[in-house]
């Protein structure tokens, strides 16, 4: 069986090859009739529900994406999923994690958890993706100089960031994260996580459009 650190974004690239093109699923089609997602083809119910975290009582159904900075796959998604975010109903509570699934995953875990430590995650989000993915001057953001140097340049402190990197709170946040990740069985980014009972991912549901079509499906069984 691959070892998952190797090949976490490539499992997306190698389902999305091999899938049909991206039909769309039948809008409010219920489990069994035709044109609803299939559940062992399109998305994985866990046989161990994983953790929910609903934050506030009018939140009814927990959504988490898993992904990394490093996957081109995951920053090709940011877009898509930002636009789908809006539009959720307001009884979904939607979160991100990070996976950590080696070194230099754990890495860029610890770079986004110092970051929404620091209150700097809106700002900084993005320009992570894009240092991380730009094709004239892509960066590691693997060592404490360059992930300082990075922050300094977008008007952090780079050192204050570093630190937040190596502290307490942020070594909890990643250590939840990995426990999160393996609750729900992810070895392949990006993929979505609803309500602790199923996830879906590009590969599974065929592209990365349908698989926001699949978990809105799955939001919908979540409230059953």
């Amino acid at each position: 069986m691959p070892n998952r650190r190797h090949f976490s974004c490539r499992l997306l690239a190698a389902g999305a090859a091999l899938a049909a093109p991206p039909a769309l699923f039948a809008q409010g089609a219920q489990p069994g009739q035709a044109g609803a997602p299939v559940e062992g083809q399109h998305f994985v119910r866990l046989n161990t529900p994983a953790p929910v975290l609903l934050p506030t009582p009018d939140k009814k159904v927990d959504v988490v994406e898993f992904f990394w900075y490093g996957c081109p796959h995951c920053n090709a998604f940011e877009p898509l999923l930002e636009s789908w975010v809006k539009r959720l109903p307001p009884d979904v509570s939607f979160r991100r994690v990070h996976v950590g699934f080696g070194g230099v995953h754990q890495v860029h875990q610890k770079l986004y958890y110092a970051l929404e430590e620091l209150g700097a995650l809106p700002a900084m989000h993005r320009k992570v993706f894009a240092a991380l993915h730009s094709p004239t001057n892509r960066r590691q953001l693997v060592s404490d100089s360059e992930i300082s140097a990075f922050a300094t340049e977008n008007g952090l402190d780079g050192a204050k960031l570093v630190a937040a990197m190596k502290s307490f709170g942020v070594s909890t946040k990643a250590s939840k994260a990995r426990q999160l990740t393996d609750a729900y069985k992810i070895d392949g980014v990006p993929a979505l996580g609803v309500q602790g009972r199923w996830f879906t991912s590009g590969s599974l549901a065929g592209s990365l459009e349908r698989m926001v079509v699949v978990a809105d499906y799955l939001i919908g069984r979540a409230r059953t």
